[in-house]
């Protein structure tokens, strides 16, 4: 069991229905190592994709919560958690992505490359800003016959009221895509055309793009600095801070809403998915670095107390899924602090009752591992609870409190 929570990232995918949210979900399981063989939506094989009823329409339904470990695309730190949850972008199922909202200390919005802000993707972007969840922005399917990165960018502008951070720039356009320029490191990153997201060589910027590529640094030099006044200092008396120093400012401001990172690719074709989730390490935040969730009285008025979000406090845990499968009832729950084993009794605020858990399982898409204990910062799934609902607080019962309810648009 994992215990550094600055390793965790608990993350929502969300979209329009056909931005290939559930293909850039599938491309992180398989690059996570997870899954081996890729499971196209178009073949209704998605891991994500677990109802039957999902399977036939090729549009994601339940929010699955799947675990993965991201070391880095060169390997370059411990493995970090990742806890995603995949949300559905088809309007009927918005109560969903504003459930699994709730939960989540950061998201990635997809957005198709040639449909661009669409009106579904609106609505979860206004969701998102309801629960101040910080987000990076994937621009996917540059690949397809019209796409145009620099057009989408301007729509999360103009339609969003958004300010979109570009972190990497598109090498080549519709089927002449090529790979991306990291444009921090100046890094062009090439994958060939085997459709292996780990064939891929790093190089110089393409001659052709190298003023572009200046161009679009220097603007993201200059919004990440505004973040830190002491490297806005430097920066204006012609000093760029290191590269370290503006992320450490880009951090800042993804955590703040003040802007967007944004990266670009083609999960599809495999391209461009590794920079996305070495952003996710880089830019968005760990369960401790978000605000910790308010306590209530039974009245549902806060009470000033707040779940400190630590493995040494007491139980404070969220049920915010009830699913049916054929082992039982299981309920998809977020821990805020303190941790819980198999066996124990929790509290149930909402009922007054105690609920023994029977098994604690941590979900991968449909697959299921079952674990002893979970802690602060974990999603996991409980077995046995009897009486639990969406929306009810599970705790410590020597140390009862209630997590402030889920309210539903």
């Amino acid at each position: 069991m994992m215990t550094d929570l600055s390793k965790y990232r608990n993350i929502g995918i969300f979209a329009h229905v056909d931005a290939g949210k559930t293909t850039t979900t599938e491309r992180i399981l398989k690059l996570t190592g997870k899954i081996h063989k890729l499971g196209e939506v178009h073949d209704g094989a998605a891991t994500t994709d677990f109802m039957e009823q999902e399977q036939e329409r090729g549009i994601t339904i339940q929010s699955a919560a799947t675990t993965c470990f991201w070391p880095g695309s060169e390997q370059q730190w411990e493995p970090h958690r990742f806890n995603v949850i995949d949300t559905p972008g088809h309007v009927d199922f918005t109560v969903e992505v504003y459930r699994s909202l709730k939960v989540l200390d950061g998201g990635i919005g997809v957005f198709c490359g040639s449909g661009g802000v669409e009106p579904q993707s609106e609505t979860n972007w206004r969701y998102a800003n309801d629960s101040e969840v910080a987000r990076l922005i994937y621009v996917n399917k540059l690949d397809r016959i019209g796409a145009d990165f620099y057009k989408v960018v301007d729509q999360v502008k103009n339609i969003l009221g958004a300010t979109p951070l570009v972190m990497v720039l598109p090498i080549g356009t519709e089927s002449d895509l090529t790979g991306v320029v990291d444009l921090l490191t100046r890094t062009a990153w090439i994958w060939d055309e085997t459709g292996d997201p780990l064939n891929y060589t790093k190089g110089p910027v393409p001659a052709d793009m190298v003023d572009k590529v200046e161009e679009y640094r220097e603007k993201l030099i200059e919004t990440a600095v505004e973040q830190d006044d002491a490297a806005m200092e430097a920066y204006l008396e012609g000093t760029e801070p290191d590269i370290a120093t503006i992320k450490k400012c880009v951090r800042k401001g993804t955590r703040d809403l003040a802007f967007f990172p944004t990266f670009c690719g083609s999960s599809f074709k495999n391209k461009g998915v590794q920079n996305l989730l070495d952003g996710v390490v880089e830019y968005l935040p760990s369960p401790t670095e978000v605000d910790p969730q308010p306590e209530v009285d039974l009245e549902g008025n806060e009470t000033g107390e707040f779940a400190v979000v630590s493995v040494d406090e007491p139980l404070r845990a969220l049920a915010f899924k009830i699913m049916d499968d054929k082992y039982g009832a299981l309920t998809f729950t977020r821990i805020y602090s303190g941790k819980i084993a198999k066996g124990t009794s929790v509290l149930n605020t909402a009922t007054g009752k105690t609920e023994r858990i029977g098994r604690i399982i941590e979900m991968h898409a449909n697959e299921r591992n079952e674990i002893e204990s979970a802690q602060a910062g974990d999603i996991v799934a409980l077995l046995g609870m009897k009486s639990v609902q969406t929306g009810h607080t599970l705790c410590d019962p020597n140390d009862p409190a209630t997590l402030e309810p889920m309210v539903f648009p």
